[in-house]
């Protein structure tokens, strides 16, 4: 493994994994593909993601706190039962993985490659955990399931995870919510878990809006990443489905319905620990036309050694800024109420009768009377 530390021009070589002297130990891109020297995890990571890190970040004995939960948390245990009954990831052992790993940890510039487990679970899933150290684990289903340039974005997905350090919070999330099923015979002993395990599941969606972001900086492959997710949600039968399609359903999940459909959509996605994947799919594309992502592939974005001077106030007032331009563009029908509401306009009840079925309430063209009531 380089250290990395180079000019960030892209880089070229022979197509073999290798650089150099051909041992393979250099690790650079299997395809001509931009690195991002130093960047910081804030340049792809999602604003309701960032001002929760950001803050969390900033508190006083918060690296303390979590050293001394480390020893409840079983992360040795964890350790010990992916290296006895899984698959490490190495040159040899799943070495087309192990050099995507090395490429996805060479391009976002994260200096210790972390260990990575092929475990046998037919259903596709992947994740990074781990206090001290971030461990990737893919399942047999997803290895199967992706072909090489959809794979490429997922690990990259989990390194962003690791440079993020999501990791930490995502095995004190597995740690609460095993916890919550022991606990759940004692009387209120369970709600006190639950709402900070709902609390961490909704930062935890925002941050893999964050890092299916840092998946397509390390793939630089959009179309892949949209084929990935849509085998997530559909298996392998590209034949039979259409990208374009898919991201179709996305749109019509959010404009659809009335409000009754809102309230079973925050039902639906509030056990959830990952957005759903055509709404994933809908905000990488969205991500991917915007100015911040090719300031990024043109080389500019926030360095991590500019972290410490990362404002905590900024951090939330551009987090608020992102809710409250999502909740203006959204087509739902709870969200364009909160609009309307927020914008003065009149007739609350109507609007309110309108959208749970579906019209437009007393002055809109869904209503049997004209406008003035007569």
């Amino acid at each position: 493994m380089t250290n990395g530390k180079n000019d960030g021009n892209d880089h070229d070589k022979d197509g073999n994994g290798t650089e150099g002297d051909g041992t393979g130990q250099e690790n650079v891109p299997s395809r001509r593909r931009r690195r991002f020297p130093g960047i910081s995890s804030r340049a792809y990571e999602h604003p309701a993601d960032r001002s929760a890190l950001v803050a969390l970040r900033k508190l006083t004995g918060f690296d303390t706190v979590f050293k001394a939960l480390s020893g409840l948390l079983p992360e040795r245990s964890l350790r010990l039962l992916f290296l006895s009954d899984s698959v490490r990831v190495s040159d040899a052992q799943f070495a087309h993985l192990h050099t995507m790993l090395r490429d996805a940890c060479y391009i976002l510039d994260l200096e210790k490659v972390p260990a990575m487990y092929v475990q046998q679970d037919p259903k596709p899933n992947a994740m990074c955990i781990g206090l001290d150290e971030p461990i990737i684990v893919v399942t047999t289903g997803l290895v199967e399931l992706l072909d090489e340039e959809e794979m490429r974005a997922v690990v990259g997905h989990e390194v962003g995870h690791a440079l993020s350090g999501h990791s930490v919070y995502r095995t004190i999330l597995l740690f609460l919510t095993n916890l919550a099923l022991k606990v759940a015979w004692i009387p209120l002993g369970n709600v006190a878990i639950m709402a900070i395990v709902t609390a961490l599941r909704e930062w935890f969606r925002k941050s893999e809006l964050s890092a299916d972001r840092a998946g397509l900086l390390v793939g630089q492959d959009l179309q892949a990443s949209m084929r990935g997710l849509m085998k997530i949600a559909g298996g392998n039968h590209l034949h039979e489905m259409n990208v374009d399609a898919f991201l179709e359903q996305a749109e019509e999940y959010e404009a659809g319905g009335d409000l009754r459909d809102s309230v079973l959509k925050i039902l639906n996605v509030l056990p959830r620990s990952h957005p759903f994947t055509t709404v994933r799919a809908a905000e990488l594309k969205k991500w991917a036309a915007t100015r911040d992502y090719q300031r990024i592939m043109d080389g500019h974005y926030p360095r991590r050694d500019e972290d410490k001077d990362t404002s905590v106030t900024d951090s939330f007032r551009q987090s608020a800024s992102a809710y409250a331009d999502d909740v203006r563009g959204s087509k739902d029908p709870l969200m364009k109420l909160v609009t309307d509401i927020a914008g003065g306009a009149g007739d609350l009840g109507g609007k309110l009768r309108g959208k749970f079925t579906g019209g437009q309430g007393n002055g809109g063209s869904g209503s049997d009377r004209p406008a003035s009531g007569e």
